[in-house]
């Protein structure tokens, strides 16, 4: 290697030069310099883009073609196409159709009840979740997602007593560790969602899931609103937030974005609205997510319309302005 014959003003002028090219190519983009903390706590951690995803309306049934329209959308995620896990040739469409376009399949969503008290039903959910994670590993997607399930013999996701009790979380370790074993999957996790009103329920509750289920291919899809349960985590969300990032980071795979709102009435009711109609910190959200040492996919979630899932893009391209966290995107 040839000595360098740097000087000190060389090396000043051209890391001078470096700064500049870089401060072009963010305001190129829409992007201002970040401000140094996220929340009430100091940023650490360089920050990489975000993958930000949602749902195509009218989209098309050519995984390809639904992959160039991800892009043209501004979206570099998504949610896997509707495929079964025999049909080898779509399985291999919509990996390599998705893939062509740098658009990473966020999650297979497998929604069903693993907790089901009618055993035959039961039965069937449970084969469903091997088959979504097969599905998972084969798009090479980034989990197979589910609630845990729930013990209410009329609501799928409803409230139980027993939701929070001993009985549920052996349960629901027994059914991830056997999804995960039936599959035995490299690539794609399994994660459950936290909930309200069943377990997992908290950061600790998850960690202690994580640390049960004992299986590598077991992680963390994380949507903060879903821990929201009451006026204490309402009004500290920032605090919920840092909570959940600071202990589930290492293992969170895939994120949900929405909002949500204290609908004021005689108890406490919390409603889901378009992103920035809320109250959930997103500044501290996207600060967070940005510095994870993942690529880790935020996928916007449960509006009715499109124009609601364009307004909430816009909302977060203008926190992202604001705190200097860019989104991968086209256009």
């Amino acid at each position: 290697m040839a000595k360098s014959t740097f000087s000190r003003r060389n090396f000043l002028g051209t890391t001078a030069g470096v700064l500049a090219m870089a401060s072009f190519r963010r305001h190129e983009h829409g992007f201002a310099a970040p401000p140094p903390t996220a929340g009430d706590r100091p940023v650490t951690g360089a920050k990489h883009p975000i993958r930000l995803g949602g749902p195509i309306f009218g989209g098309s049934s050519d995984p390809e073609e639904l992959a160039r329209q991800h892009r043209e959308r501004g979206y570099r995620a998504a949610y896997c196409p509707g495929v079964q896990i025999n049909d080898k040739e779509r399985l291999r469409a919509i990996r390599d159709g998705f893939k062509q376009h740098d658009v990473v399949i966020a999650e297979v969503g497998v929604w069903c009840n693993l907790l089901d008290p009618r055993p035959d039903v039961r039965a069937q959910n449970m084969q469903r979740m091997i088959d979504g994670l097969a599905v998972a590993e084969e798009v090479e997607a980034r989990c197979c997602v589910n609630i845990a399930g729930s013990f209410n013999p009329d609501v799928w996701f409803g409230p139980h007593p027993k939701n929070l009790s001993e009985e549920f979380f052996e349960a629901a370790v027994e059914n991830a560790r056997t999804i995960i074993d039936a599959v035995k999957p490299k690539r794609a996790k399994l994660a459950y969602e936290m909930m309200g009103w069943s377990l997992p329920d908290s950061p600790d509750s998850y960690l202690r899931m994580i640390k049960a289920v004992d299986r590598e291919a077991f992680a963390v899809h994380l949507d903060p609103c879903n821990l929201i349960n009451c006026p204490e985590r309402f009004y500290n969300n920032t605090a919920l937030l840092n909570e959940c990032f600071d202990k589930l980071g290492p293992w969170i795979v895939s994120c949900h974005a929405k909002d949500l709102k204290w609908e004021v009435e005689m108890n406490v009711h919390f409603v889901e609205v378009p992103l920035g109609q809320g109250s959930l910190d997103y500044r501290t959200y996207l600060q967070r997510l940005a510095t994870l040492p993942a690529d880790v996919p935020l996928m916007m979630e449960h509006m009715k319309t499109a124009e609601e899932y364009q307004l909430s893009q816009e909302y977060l391209k203008k926190v992202g302005l604001e705190i200097g966290v860019l989104f991968e995107y086209v256009g």
